[in-house]
């Protein structure tokens, strides 16, 4: 009986090895190369047709997740064993009710980790020239499908995986662009023409709170929506130099709303990845201050992740199919905790790249299969703290807070002098800022704090009378009225965070909450829900802490932005509530958008379209494009703003505001003064290899139906502008400073001017040029004073320095030599941070837009302007700033230097105009709170 039996569970098993085998070619076999040869890349179209054969597996499945922006199919191969295949729809159910951790006891969710299987996400490509990312998924992938030892069988056992392309299009641009040369050592990535994600490039890694494109979109349904996995995996490259890979534990700061298990969580599978490498020989392993990595900002694919508890990984690596070398850097060669096996110089290979992000693979997978009841359970535990923070009382701990504490015993200190034994300061933990003096606007410096007994710390009740004061203990939701004038933008917020797996409520009927009353049809966000860190990250303020390198020295720069608070940068009318509330509320399914309802009402002898309402603007292009007459009313009425659209009532006129979305009223009069709107031709200004900027905002000109021409250098240069456009838009890094005679962009340097001619195919050379100071700046003087209008944003706003304007630098001081100096880092520095201005609402520059709003600022120019200057009409101001502490969100050190200066001006330029505005005011098609400060440029008035 035994032997039999035994015989059995062989035969099975023989068949079970023969049957995943079975029909896997090689990528060799396919491809006509293995994956990692040097001077051989893979194309999507290839790559694609690879991942069909692959599918024949019984390990695989291979899904359409959505198309790209360019059309194509965005796939995600799901690989585990066969028998988990049969009950993938019940994993799938596992991880995500354990995720959310609604109505579940400890006990259930004990039983249900132990059933379930452990979900890993591994994806590549997202940043399409980082080529190690899309052929490591290649090669993954096949050894997954066609390995039987036993780690893989465990693997396979135990975790579902989710393998998924990020960035089909890039990968056909980037791939087709270095195998184009048929001689393999000539092949090149440099000189790409063009951005490898149609409208965002590089940025597509900055989308995932936002999900503007449509690759975003496909890829946060599967991680935030349908699967919601415990690991996720984003490959990128590359390294610091002197390693061979940046990784997991990263350098602080954290956000402060992240659960602490998550933090560990990255820690235990980080330990995991480098003690592959290190058995496997394979040195160069950086991490924490090792690299510029934090886990501080939301918005990446993989830094979204860790607001909704996904134990998110990010590897940065070097290597590509043109060999190259791992340069001698001393420092690296040291031992330390941030690089405990070091790699020496040496010539690298492609495939030493795949190799490595194979064991890395394989690390965290093997990690994931022994502990996949753990990570299932922990991701609940994770969703269950949050959903039990927001149910009760909390304080989130923060900088602010901390230096309140401070500031509280050192003022009493200051009342009643105490013997000390020691000189330390009480700090936040944080780096501390600089002790030589008090920057303007700045907190207090070290230098002025007073100590605390050695040991023995400060009386609690200060701890008390900040962290358990009732006035700054953490929402237990929010309400967004359904009454608020930008409705339609409102619900694009909501769809953010309904895209992002945020459980949103909708009130069924009017309802009053803390005495106030408030629609039908306003949305609820609850905070007793799992993604409770996501929602504070989207309405509350960053409290970035003042990070520096060494006391009095520089601040060291956030990886990416300080702050980013959506509401805020999308300008919604919200509530807070810090009590908990109720009322006749609908839970709306998980991932279903909202759409805002269209509301014209009456005929009349027109309608009314509100120019403090994104969507007017959509609609008033729909409508001139249907040939329907529109005016803008200069002067406003009581119901609506200078500024706002009206248009004479007829069917057509009718039927294009039924689709607007918006709520349009009715005028029983046709408004006197108005002025007849004309369409306008529009330039928007970009480069040879494309700039992110100019993408997101021809991406957004697209979603609101302007029809906009990019115009390069070459075309500038040759003149004539006013015979084919009306306005031009230049973003940031579009026009060079003063003195930057050869047109280098801020990057500066050789390869920033572009390839010559002769390197390129013709069809791109009429791209090639770059804005210069003696060619391109007298062409644009010579547009608007023949009646042009141009539009600068962020460092282009430099053309009014090229046109000798009466402008100037705000953030300057004097230098030893008598001459000015722009402010240097440990004076003032403000990374990407949303700021509040004032604005003279009254210009038509301006038209709807209140009078107090929110931008997003990224060290961008601010201005002092000439009092006789602004006397004699030759610049008007726009925006400035009215205090001395505009910081709303992020980081801003030294802000008092901001105190009045403008940010934003227009300036006649003959018979044309020029705006320059200094924050970013469409930033990553994100800050929707700014657009009309651009859509007003985009239209002209009959007098």
């Amino acid at each position: 009986m035994f032997r039999t039996t035994l015989l059995a569970l062989s035969t099975a098993l023989l068949l079970r090895v023969a049957a995943s085998a079975q029909s896997v070619p090689t990528p060799k076999e396919h491809f006509g190369f293995n994956i990692g040869d040097d001077y051989q890349l893979a194309t999507f179209t290839q790559t694609e047709a690879y991942f069909k054969k692959l599918a024949a597996s019984p390990r695989t499945k291979l899904t359409v997740i959505g198309k790209t922006e360019e059309g194509r199919d965005q796939f995600m191969m799901i690989v585990t064993s066969p028998e988990n295949h049969k009950k993938l729809a019940r994993y799938q159910e596992i991880s995500t009710k354990l995720a959310r951790a609604e109505g579940l006891t400890d006990e259930q969710a004990r039983a249900m980790a132990e059933e379930g299987k452990a979900v890993v996400w591994i994806d590549g490509g997202l940043h399409a020239t980082e080529t190690v990312g899309t052929h490591q998924l290649i090669e993954t992938a096949y050894q997954l499908v066609s390995r039987n030892d036993p780690e893989t069988m465990r693997i396979l056992d135990n975790v579902v995986i989710l393998m998924t392309h990020a960035n089909p299009d890039g990968q056909e641009l980037v791939s087709n662009w270095y195998m184009r040369n048929p001689s393999p050592e000539k092949r090149s990535l440099e000189n790409l023409p063009r951005l490898y994600e149609k409208y965002a490039g590089h940025d597509n890694n900055r989308d995932f709170y936002m999900m503007n494109l449509k690759e975003s979109q496909n890829i946060g349904r599967q991680l935030f929506v349908d699967w919601i996995p415990q690991i996720m995996y984003n490959h990128h490259q590359r390294g610091p130099a002197g390693s061979v890979l940046a990784g997991p534990p990263y350098r602080d700061p954290f956000n402060y709303v992240f659960d602490p298990l998550m933090i560990t969580g990255i820690d235990a599978v980080g330990a995991a990845m480098y003690n592959r490498l290190n058995v496997e020989n394979k040195p160069g392993y950086t991490r924490l201050n090792g690299s510029v990595f934090s886990t501080w900002y939301n918005g990446g694919l993989r830094t979204t992740t860790h607001f909704h508890n996904m134990i998110g990984l990010l590897t940065e690596i070097i290597g590509g199919p043109t060999p190259e070398n791992v340069p001698l850097i001393p420092s690296r060669l040291i031992p330390n905790g941030n690089t405990p096996n070091p790699v020496t110089p040496q010539r690298w290979k492609f495939r030493q790249s795949i190799d490595y992000s194979v064991s890395l693979n394989y690390a965290v997978l093997d990690y994931a299969a022994r502990q996949h009841d753990q990570l299932l359970y922990n991701i609940y535990r994770m969703g269950k703290n949050s959903i039990e923070r927001g149910s009760q009382d909390y304080w989130t701990l923060s900088p602010k807070r901390v230096e309140s504490i401070n500031e509280m015993y050192q003022a009493d200190q200051k009342k009643t002098p105490v013997a000390v034994a020691s000189t330390a300061s009480v700090t936040s933990g944080t780096a501390t800022a600089p002790t030589s003096a008090t920057a303007p606007g700045s907190t207090t410096a070290v230098s002025d704090q007073a100590p605390a007994p050695r040991g023995e710390g400060i009386p609690t009740k200060y701890f008390t009378a900040v962290l358990r004061d009732s006035a700054l203990r953490d929402p237990r939701g929010y309400i967004i009225p359904s009454s608020q004038t930008d409705w339609p933008t409102a619900v694009k917020f909501v769809n953010a965070l309904i895209k992002t797996g945020i459980q949103v409520q909708q009130a069924t009927a009017d309802f009053s909450v803390a005495g106030k009353k408030y629609p039908a049809g306003s949305y609820v966000v609850k905070l007793d829900q799992a993604f409770r860190p996501h929602i504070l990250d989207m309405f509350e303020p960053q409290d970035h802490p003042n990070d520096f390198q060494y006391p009095g020295g520089p601040p060291i720069r956030p990886y990416d932005a300080a702050g980013w608070t959506l509401a805020y940068q999308m300008n919604v009318d919200f509530d807070r509530l810090l009590t908990n509330f109720d009322g006749p509320f609908k839970r709306l399914p998980y991932g279903e958008l909202q759409s805002p309802t269209s509301k014209v009402s009456g005929s009349g002898a027109g309608y009314v379209l509100n120019s403090q309402v994104n969507n007017a603007f959509l609609a008033v292009n729909d409508l001139l494009k249907a040939g329907v007459d529109v005016y803008r009313m200069p002067v406003g009425t009581d119901s609506a703003p200078a500024g706002s659209f009206f248009v004479p009532s007829s069917a057509k006129a009718k039927s294009v505001l039924d689709a607007s979305g918006m709520t349009v009223t009715s005028a029983g009069k046709r408004p006197t003064n108005v002025r007849k709107v004309k369409p306008m031709r529009i330039g928007l200004w970009d480069t040879y290899g494309g700039s992110m900027a100019s993408g997101w905002v021809r991406w957004l000109m697209e979603q609101y139906h302007y029809p906009a021409e990019l115009v390069y250098a070459q075309d500038i240069d040759a003149g004539n502008l006013k015979k084919k456009y009306d306005v031009i838009v230049f973003v940031t890094r579009a026009i060079p400073a003063v003195g930057n005679a050869r047109g280098e962009n801020e990057y500066g340097g050789a390869a920033s001017r572009g390839p010559k001619a002769e390197e390129i195919p013709a069809d791109f050379r009429p791209w090639l040029g770059r804005i210069t100071a003696d060619k391109s700046v007298p062409q644009l003087k010579q547009f608007m004073e023949s009646g042009g209008q141009v539009v600068t944003i962020g460092t282009s706003t430099n053309l009014a320095y090229h046109l000798g304007l009466p402008v100037r630098n705000a953030l300057v001081d004097m230098g030893p030599n008598g001459q000015e100096r722009p402010l240097n880092n440990e004076k003032y520095f403000i990374p990407g941070s949303i700021l509040r201005v004032t604005l003279d609402s009254t210009q038509q520059a301006t038209w709807g837009m209140p009078t107090l709003t929110d931008v997003y600022f990224d060290s961008s120019p601010v201005f002092k302007l000439a009092p006789e200057a602004i006397a004699k009409g030759l610049v008007k101001p726009l925006m400035w700033f009215p205090n001395d502490k505009p910081l709303r969100s992020g980081w801003a050190w030294g802000q008092a230097y901001l105190r009045d200066g403008v940010t934003a001006f227009m300036a006649p330029v003959g018979n044309g105009k020029l705006y320059a505005f200094g924050p970013e005011i469409t930033f990553r098609a994100q800050s929707q709170g700014t657009f009309k400060l651009l859509f007003n440029q985009l239209y002209g008035l009959e007098e």
